[in-house]
């Protein structure tokens, strides 16, 4: 086969050393396992031969192969799992010949041009990368995680290619970027190679199946030889990767270098994309279903904005690489879907409670329908505060009594009591299940927060009561509830933690409804989480604007719109607002809403009247 026997090229000699010296480990391994039994055999052969008669040497040689047989009986059930357990498979779309001849085409023409073995099969991932994957371990076929030519023994390695570079690559950039990745499968066919890649991939799913029930042994001595040999498995995939570059010198190397760029370029759209546009559709019980198309819209759009970027879109009227796929629109929702998975922990197929949403619907399947749950949950977490029945249960003598009539009587200094007869406030407890019914479908009930904390309900019970002179969930409440609550132990605290509780009990019934959390190691979703647990002031801050663009949106004519690298915004006369994060923070962290209700005023916002919240 070509590409084995030539393996002189620049980083070859140094990568097969360093295989021999992961493979010396196993070696040595081995032969400690080995060395009991040897001594065994030597002390058994010595007293059939009458060279050790007498004591103590039958008491010795006793022990001696008890130990031998209990080191070769652990050291064989370790072969055993090593070589048996499944090694790490990327979730990833597989992608058939006759789904891209034009692909395959290209590929097999770069291997060709570079005297290397074609690869197996192809693949789609959503990530900006690309590498080569083995999957021809017997565990993968006995699973059916890998099945046809690119399993069988001996098989080249199946390429894998990240689907935003289809979308946004032209076609000679993707075969630019991919000729060092084809490269690869040359010095990937050396057997000392691969049979180094296979020993240290078999002892990295042996950790994972250390943590099975009476296998927990499994994983120390796994991880030992990891720790002996990782040096050497590092410098021999350096090795390997400068062998492909070396040899991928004479295809497209000048084009390769502006590819490069795009791949930069590519990056940053797309972690925009999925952090800012499709996360709030996932945590919405919706995805997206064509992020990759969305991508070639969000990178345009970072082009026009920055200015290091000029010039880039001038390729859009070339062909792009995804005209090498026959349905392109399929496999978009495919990677989509599987996205939705690997980076937020969706269910693997769409349902009632997971459907796609096309990018014309967005602003109002989603970005509407967000504003107003995170709207609903601000008013159930005010009304909670405000009923003492709403109150986790707290040591005794702690919680106090605030009824309706307290409410109307101690209206906020803000002056929310001033635009409404106090006659028209309606007990707080009333209003919770209208609000809760709204807040992302979650069973829960608000008052129902006995999981918030000790911290969250202790800033709870010693906060002022949420109070408002308001029938309803207005604009006015909020304002008035949070003047001048800022600083430690005040209500923006206590409300701040209520919803940090409420959305982490919401995620937590989610996810044991869809079943997460059963799956294990490198089968557990999401595996990449794509942002950190949000605190309590970001969550107000986002639940408090949300509450302004619902009443922008039902009092002075707004829209909910979606910017493709910012995500839902607000938009009033078709035009972007974006200096409205600002007053809220100044809200949230100062108690200040002045230069809130100026924008509100110019902008004609009434704030005393009631946001529809479903």
């Amino acid at each position: 086969m070509s590409g084995i026997g030539s393996i002189m090229e620049a980083g070859v000699p140094s990568a097969r050393s360093r295989a021999l010296a992961v493979l010396r480990v196993r070696s040595r391994a081995l032969a400690l396992v080995l060395l009991p039994a040897a001594l065994a055999v030597v002390l058994v052969a010595a007293r059939a031969t009458g060279r050790l008669a007498g004591e103590p040497w039958a008491a010795v040689t006793l022990v001696v192969c008890t130990v031998a047989a209990l080191v070769l009986l652990l050291g064989g059930i370790f072969a055993a799992v090593v070589l048996r357990a499944s090694p790490a498979v990327t979730p990833t779309v597989p992608l058939s010949e006759a789904a891209a001849p034009d692909l395959y085409r290209l590929v097999r023409d770069l291997a060709d041009r570079m005297d290397v073995p074609p690869p197996s099969a192809i693949a789609l991932t959503p990530d900006c990368d690309s590498w080569l994957e083995d999957r021809t371990h017997a565990a993968h076929r006995r699973a059916g995680i890998a099945g046809g030519p690119a399993s069988a023994p001996g098989a080249a390695p199946v390429l894998v290619i990240g689907s935003p570079f289809l979308w946004w690559m032209r076609v000679a950039e993707l075969r630019a970027v991919l000729a060092p990745v084809v490269a690869g499968t040359g010095p990937s066919a050396h057997p000392d190679i691969a049979d180094a890649r296979g020993f240290v991939r078999g002892l990295d799913a042996a950790v994972d199946v250390g943590g099975r029930r009476g296998l927990g042994w499994i994983a120390a001595p796994a991880r030992l030889l990891l720790r002996l040999c990782r040096t050497d498995a590092a410098e021999m995939e350096r090795g390997v990767a400068a062998a492909a570059s070396d040899r991928a010198q004479d295809v497209d190397y000048g084009l390769r270098i502006v590819a490069q760029e795009q791949v930069g370029l590519a990056y940053a759209g797309w972690d925009r994309l999925l952090t800012r546009v499709a996360l709030p559709a996932w945590r919405m019980g919706r995805w997206p279903a064509h992020l990759d198309a969305g991508v070639v819209s969000a990178l345009t759009e970072l082009s026009r904005r920055d200015r290091l970027a000029e010039g880039f879109t001038s390729r859009l009227g070339e062909r792009p690489a995804c005209d090498l796929l026959e349905q392109p629109g399929v496999i978009d929702e495919a990677t989509s879907l599987l996205a939705a998975r690997l980076f937020h922990g969706g269910p693997a197929e769409s349902g009632p409670d997971w459907s796609p949403v096309e990018w014309a619907a967005y602003p109002e399947e989603v970005v509407d329908r967000k504003w107003r749950a995170e709207a609903a949950r601000l008013h159930t977490a005010l009304d909670a505060l405000a009923d003492p029945v709403g109150l986790p249960a707290g040591p005794a003598g702690t919680t106090g009594t605030a009824g309706p009539a307290a409410s109307v009587a101690s209206v906020s200094p803000a002056g929310a009591g001033s635009a409404a007869p106090a006659a028209s406030v309606a007990p707080a407890a009333s209003v919770a299940p209208a609000a809760a019914a709204g807040a992302s479908g979650s069973p829960a009930a608000a008052g129902s927060s006995a999981t918030a904390g000790s911290a969250t309900i202790e800033a709870a019970a010693a906060a002022p009561a949420a109070v408002d002179g308001f029938a309803g969930p207005t604009l006015e409440r909020v304002l008035g509830c949070l003047t001048g609550a800022s600083g430690e132990g005040g209500l923006g605290e206590a409300l701040a933690g209520r919803l940090s509780a409420d959305l982490a009990r919401e995620e937590r019934a989610a996810g044991t409804a869809g079943g997460a959390g059963k799956a294990r190691g490198a089968d557990a979703v999401p595996l990449f989480p794509l942002q950190p647990p949000r605190s309590g002031r970001d969550l107000l801050a986002d639940h408090v604007m949300a509450m302004v663009c619902c009443a922008a949106v039902d009092s002075a004519g707004a829209a909910p719109g979606m910017d493709w690298l910012d995500g839902p915004v607000l938009l009033v006369g078709g035009d972007r607002r974006a200096d409205l994060a600002p007053r809220v923070l100044c809200l949230v962290e100062d108690g200040d809403p002045e230069p809130l209700r100026d924008w509100l005023s110019a902008l004609g916002v009434r704030t005393e009247k009631p946001v529809r919240l479903v």
